[in-house]
């Protein structure tokens, strides 16, 4: 299968530094330990161009700086101290803990680009990544989805907060959908949310039967108590079981009662993106 490697083809964050070690010359950096606390995860990623720049986010500019410094004169893979219990004695983490730092020059890039593979097809994939002593089984999810439906300007605006934040995003608005029937072409796996931004709420109850029936992590339809009391009723009524609309998530966001379809959009983005983090950190 050809996958497009290009580092600007990739959009989740998390992938930057594994798309880029599928390229001749870049070394990656892999956290595999942490002591105290760190504002990343174990896992997290660098990876270091041959010109030394560096693509992923460690939180710490002199901390990836230091790694691109160190991979220049690493010959094979090493576990590497930083911060804390460090050889280093004139490097410290601002958190004061200590990191353990998987440094390979030249990791392997079949399994690099077979991973990244298996994240375009949707499917997630764990990596080793071993030095010794060090080992971490490395899992990468497919990227978040949100696929919305609606009208008006909270579809407008959500499109448009998504596109910014470089969050994939499918958009169907009335003039792609038929009143009664389910969406076609539309694939709900477990990376993906579902949204309903509808006013007229006649057009939802096709729509969420088909998503709450598929594997959605997240299932959320705009409204005010009583749009959601005659939602559950016409649900029940078209046989939907109870245990699939307890998954309907309403009202949608973290901010309650959103009076702008761009507060409505952060909020709604805000609790999908949080649900999508709660898995990535489970994984």
């Amino acid at each position: 299968m050809l996958v497009d490697i290009t580092i600007e083809a990739v959009r989740d964050e998390d992938h930057l530094a594994l798309a880029a070690a599928c390229q001749p010359g870049v070394g990656l950096c892999t956290i595999v330990g942490i002591e105290g606390s760190f504002s990343r995860r174990l896992g997290a990623q660098l990876a270091v161009l041959p010109d030394g720049t560096a693509v992923g986010d460690l939180a710490d500019s002199c901390l990836e700086n230091q790694l691109a410094s160190d991979m220049a004169q690493c010959a094979d893979r090493r576990v590497e101290r930083y911060g804390r219990g460090s050889r280093t004695i004139d490097f410290r983490l601002p958190c004061g803990g200590g990191l353990d730092i998987l440094i390979d020059p030249s990791p392997d890039r079949a399994a690099c680009r077979s991973a990244l593979g298996a994240l375009r097809a949707r499917r997630p994939v764990r990596l080793p990544f071993d030095c010794g002593d060090h080992r971490l089984d490395r899992t990468y999810l497919p990227s978040l989805k949100l696929v919305a439906f609606g009208e008006g300007p909270e579809l407008d605006a959500m499109a448009s907060l998504c596109s910014a934040l470089k969050v994939d995003v499918e958009v169907y608005s009335k003039d792609d959908l038929t009143l009664g029937q389910a969406a076609r072409n539309v694939h709900f796996d477990p990376w993906t949310a579902c949204l309903l931004l509808f006013h007229d709420h006649e057009w939802e109850l096709a729509l969420l039967q088909q998503s709450l029936a598929s594997d959605a992590f997240y299932i959320g339809a705009q409204g005010g108590e009583k749009a959601r009391s005659d939602r559950t009723l016409a649900l029940a009524a078209r046989g939907v079981p109870e245990e699939q609309i307890a998954r309907l998530t309403s009202p949608v966001g973290l901010m309650p009662a959103c009076k702008s379809p761009r507060t409505l959009a952060l909020s709604a983005l805000s609790e999908i993106v949080g649900r999508y983090e709660e898995m990535r950190a489970f994984a």
